[in-house]
């Protein structure tokens, strides 16, 4: 279903949403100049996701000396899905959104390439390079901005859920955070569709925005909701194969690792001052790993390891997916001329 939008500050395009382009018309200066504005937004991410991969290298390589390679390289596998896991979701919630569905090749190159940007310190930049890459695809930038806003929302009330798994290990380490339990259930009211949809609503016009064009079903609710859940347990995986590596952690050890992930995502995520959380999701890894029978010293490498590892996926994920997208954007061009 097509919707039609109020033009925001800083669109280039008439106020039908998702007029996808010509591709004959000549481009105007503006455009040109947006053209390169993108390119260098994103060799920018690029560059500063490189810095913390060269930061952290030496360190890397040296906690993978003790760990098998068929672990570290399913490790970063598990890792990978958990992203393609939650950009699924993410591609659920935008394409509820209106206009024409974003396909998820096209989805994962605009959510992935953009999420680079957290990289910058200041995460907002994920988000508004998210938005000029949507942009370029012809898509609304409210559109991709909420799809965003709801999925961040999703995400931190399912991180809460699964946080309770790492509950033990949380609890003997920090009593304060007994506040899960009060935030969960507030969190799990607030996922009602309409609820939801209101506070989206209230947050877009905060920001001076079109209200959602169509309320959030129970459908699309849970999809988002266990595309979510299933990142979490991915991640989990992810750092429990690096730990199980030393043969200290076993299956309660995975239980705590999913619920580590989740704990330490979401504080980083509110660590907007930082690039991608840097330091401060490292701590309730640690407190987390500690707790499952590894030494102080290996749990603050295999944080270090975790980290590098994230970078590496970010940079593959997105790599693939803008190739995708170009492959599929051809296909219908060489279908036409044959």
């Amino acid at each position: 279903m097509t919707t039609v939008r109020t033009p925001t500050p800083g669109d280039d395009a008439p106020p039908t949403e998702d007029a996808p382009p010509t591709g004959k018309a000549r481009k105007s200066t503006k455009a040109r100049v947006l053209d390169v504005v993108r390119w260098v937004a994103i060799l920018l991410v690029i560059g500063f996701a490189a810095k913390s991969l060269a930061s952290n290298w030496h360190e890397f390589w040296h906690t993978l000396a003790d760990v098998a390679w068929q672990s570290s390289v399913l490790s970063l596998v598990a890792l990978m899905v958990s992203i393609l896991v939650s950009v699924w979701g993410w591609q659920v919630l935008v394409d509820h959104l209106g206009g024409k569905p974003v396909g998820y090749a096209r989805g994962a190159q605009i959510c992935l390439v953009g999420s680079l940007g957290k990289y910058v310190p200041g995460s907002v930049w994920a988000y508004l390079l998210q938005m000029e890459l949507g942009r370029k695809a012809g898509l609304a930038r409210a559109r991709i901005f909420t799809g965003s806003l709801i999925q961040l929302g999703l995400g931190v009330v399912s991180a809460l859920v699964v946080s309770l798994l790492a509950a033990p290990a949380l609890f003997s380490n920090s009593p304060r955070a007994m506040w899960l339990f009060v935030l969960i259930p507030v969190g799990l009211a607030l996922l009602h569709p309409r609820i939801l949809s209101w506070g989206t609503s209230l947050v877009l016009k905060i920001l001076r925005r079109p209200p959602l064009a169509e309320p959030l079903g129970w459908g699309v609710v849970l999809k988002a909701f266990g595309a979510s859940m299933g990142a979490w347990v991915f991640q989990g995986v992810h750092l429990w194969l690096l730990a199980n590596s030393v043969g200290a952690p076993g299956f309660n050890g995975l239980i705590l690792c999913i619920g580590a992930m989740a704990v330490a995502m979401t504080v980083g995520t509110f660590a907007f001052i930082l690039p991608s959380g840097v330091g401060v999701r490292e701590v309730a890894q640690v407190a987390v790993l500690t707790a499952s029978g590894l030494t102080v010293g290996q749990a603050t490498a295999f944080a270090v390891a975790s980290r590098v590892m994230f970078t590496v996926a970010d940079l593959l994920t997105a790599g693939f997916a803008a190739l995708a997208a170009k492959v599929a954007a051809r296909r219908p061009a060489e279908v036409d001329a044959a």
